[in-house]
């Protein structure tokens, strides 16, 4: 650390970077400096430096040469999925806190290598499900918490956009990504409703996988897209049981032809009650509602949002600000950031048990 911040090296200068990871980081001043920028495309790392560094800020083509410096304290990956795993490994090497964009990895045999380099180096790990930050988030696994629900035994995990293909960076090269919508938000969903269930332990995963729209380009909210490159799946779908029974109905896609969008959300049915998280395709605009029956009558209650004090803290509601505030302070004060990278290995697997389900047509046991 140097004057009582964190330095930080940002490796990836693309779309989550300047999205979330940069904006969040600049609101905070008093826990840490940007000094060191890498991107293979040098002009991004130039441009990123220029936004949001240190007057010092040095920039890299070669994040190998990022991590000789022994003054940053704190690694951000932000790059295709597959990088993933090698660079957070060598950070870890190099004696560097890591964070790292979602999905930790795009397999799980890279996962367990970013986990056990985490253990060797004896230094901070997490992933970005900046999503279980958000408000309405955070009340619900608050009720989870306190038993509001009882025994959660059944769940659907929603990742599901009629037409919004992402057409830009490598979403639809497969060789980068390791796969398309079930890897990109199938993990945020898969994310909140383990969390939520408070269960990693999977029992079986049988999965079906989909290529059937790559042509079907009309009406993307992002405009259209090359069939001719469009190497992922469209849609998959998991049904997954626990070890204990409980099971998760797991949907994922781009472009499915249905009537309502949701996305990053969870439907949680309880023995005492249920839950869902609704709206959650609008960027603040997520709610939480509960269901069940009392006073001899079935009812449901939606919780009213509170709301932040404009002026007082300059990222209030914005969930990648939460997270990247929540993750500093994890390290400062040497504790435990809220995802934990075993969690984040779970998903993992059952994402890639869905693929393999889907390839083979057999069930995947665990």
């Amino acid at each position: 650390m140097k004057n009582n911040k964190l330095q930080i090296g940002i490796i990836g200068c693309g779309g989550i970077a300047n999205q979330k990871h940069l904006p969040s980081l600049s609101k905070l001043p008093e826990l840490c400096e940007l000094v060191a920028f890498c991107d293979i495309k040098e002009e991004r790392a130039i441009a990123a430096a220029g936004k949001y560094g240190a007057a010092d800020a040095k920039t890299y083509v070669d994040y190998k040469e990022l991590l000789k410096d022994e003054s940053i304290d704190v690694v951000h990956v932000l790059t295709p999925n597959v990088a993933h795993s090698p660079i957070t490994v060598d950070a870890f090497e190099a004696g560097k806190h890591v964070m790292c964009e979602k999905p930790m990895a795009h397999n799980s045999a890279e996962a367990r290598k970013m986990i056990d380099a985490a253990d060797r180096a004896g230094k901070k790990f997490t992933i970005g499900y900046q999503n279980r930050f958000r408000p309405e988030i955070q009340t619900l696994y608050k009720a989870c918490q306190a038993g509001y629900l009882g025994d959660i035994y059944f769940s659907k995990a929603h990742a599901v956009r009629r037409r919004a293909v992402p057409t830009w960076g490598v979403f639809q090269d497969k060789a980068q990504q390791g796969g398309g919508p079930l890897i990109d938000i199938g993990t945020h969903a898969l994310d909140i409703t383990l969390w939520m269930m408070d269960n990693y332990e999977p029992k079986s995963v049988d999965g079906s996988v989909f290529y059937k729209m790559a042509d079907q380009v009309e009406g993307n909210m992002t405009g259209p897209w090359d069939p001719a490159t469009f190497e992922v799946e469209d849609s998959a779908f998991g049904f997954i049981k626990m070890k204990n029974d409980a099971t998760i109905f797991l949907e994922a896609s781009w472009v499915l032809n249905v009537k309502d969008a949701r996305e990053a959300a969870t439907t949680l049915c309880g023995t005492k009650a249920g839950a869902e998280i609704v709206n959650s395709s609008t960027p603040g605009q997520g709610d939480v509602i509960f269901n069940g029956a009392k006073f001899g009558r079935l009812f449901d209650e939606k919780a009213i949002g509170g709301g932040a004090i404009a002026y007082f803290d300059p990222g209030a509601g914005d969930p990648g600000y939460a997270e990247a505030k929540q993750w500093l302070e994890s390290i400062i004060q040497d504790t435990e950031p809220l995802v934990k990278p075993q969690q984040a290995f779970v998903v993992t697997q059952i994402l890639e048990a869905i693929y393999n389900s889907s390839d083979s047509g057999d069930k995947i046991i665990f």
